[in-house]
């Protein structure tokens, strides 16, 4: 028999706290400035879905008796951000959905996604000159963390059915140092190969931890800073010869796995949004004029493994390990 579909919930739904508690203790890593958030605006946009077998009469019948109006859900989250004493999204989104579970008997599944709204410090003046300000923030339109959990009713209680943590709407311009050679020419072909372009890259990048639990910031020594991973995506992007997202993406996972041993797989939603060259100038020179590409652009959607870092490394050590000239 065919499994239905059957779930609602809310969408849109912002919150917004201010002092909340600061994530501090990250592990450091060699690619990233990055050491903590004051989370002194802490802001998310999260969207909740509820399933369960007691919810069919709604749909067949129009029977209302076990709706949780989702009004009340968007209520339910704003509310429960002011009794979270944690300090990560990830920590809010299981806090909230076990929550849920606990309740409201009717539902037997929630999945909750909440993206964060990033706010940047401005500067401000102090005796000692130019500082930050702990007072004013502006809203950050760049890239941004999304995390996501899936929870589920189990006769002994709750149980995480699904994860992940992830950083959006991330993009990288690399000017020179990329190539796109050696693919497959036919009579459909007009791309001319390209031994040094300048790249532009869209990037989803999320990753799943072995423990869920690590994903709260509770020891904030194995959570995985969205900011960790944008600085290493660019860190690996400039020290790459890139002969194609495909490998880039690769690369990039595999540090993320490297550095953070408590992650499982890394995945790519990545795009190519390269340049059109509108001026190229005399060999002499690297300064070009670009514009904005056709609209068709390339994706590609890859998972990292940590199979994959392990069986690179292996390979690394069997060609270390052989005689010269053999």
């Amino acid at each position: 028999m065919m499994e239905r579909a059957m779930y609602y919930g809310k969408g849109d739904v912002f919150a917004y706290k201010t002092y909340v508690k600061p994530l501090l203790g990250v592990r450091k890593i060699p690619e990233s400035n990055f050491s903590g958030r004051n989370n002194i605006v802490f802001g998310l946009n999260a969207k909740v879905s509820v399933g369960g077998k007691d919810f069919l009469p709604s749909f067949t019948k129009g029977d209302n008796s076990l709706i949780v109006a989702t009004d009340s859900m968007k209520n339910f989250i704003q509310r429960h951000l002011a009794s979270y004493q944690g300090s990560t999204i990830e920590g809010f989104l299981s806090y909230t959905a076990k929550a849920f579970l606990e309740k409201y008997p009717q539902m037997e599944t929630v999945k909750i996604i909440g993206e964060d709204l990033p706010f940047e410090t401005v500067s401000a003046s102090s005796s000692a000159g130019l500082t930050e300000s702990d007072l004013v923030f502006k809203r950050s339109l760049n890239e941004a963390s999304k995390s996501m959990i899936e929870m589920v009713r189990t006769e002994g209680g709750t149980m995480i059915a699904n994860h992940s943590s992830s950083i959006i709407k991330l993009q990288l311009i690399k000017v020179r140092g990329n190539s796109f050679v050696g693919f497959v020419r036919d009579e459909y072909t007009t791309l001319p190969e390209d031994s040094n372009r300048p790249l532009f890259v869209y990037l989803n990048i999320s990753w799943k931890y072995e423990n869920v639990i690590d994903s709260y910031g509770e020891n904030p020594s194995l959570y995985v800073a969205s900011e960790q991973v944008r600085d290493i995506a660019a860190f690996v992007f400039h020290e790459t010869e890139t002969p194609s997202i495909q490998n880039l993406i690769y690369l990039i996972g595999c540090r993320i796995l490297e550095r953070f041993p408590q992650l499982i797989e890394v995945m790519f939603e990545s795009q190519n949004h390269t340049w059109d060259t509108v001026v190229d100038h005399s060999p002499d020179t690297l300064s070009k004029v670009y514009t904005e590409p056709r609209p068709p652009y390339g994706f590609q959607v890859f998972s990292v493994l940590r199979e994959d870092l392990d069986k690179d490394k292996a390979d690394e050590n069997s060609l270390k390990s052989t005689p010269q000239g053999s």
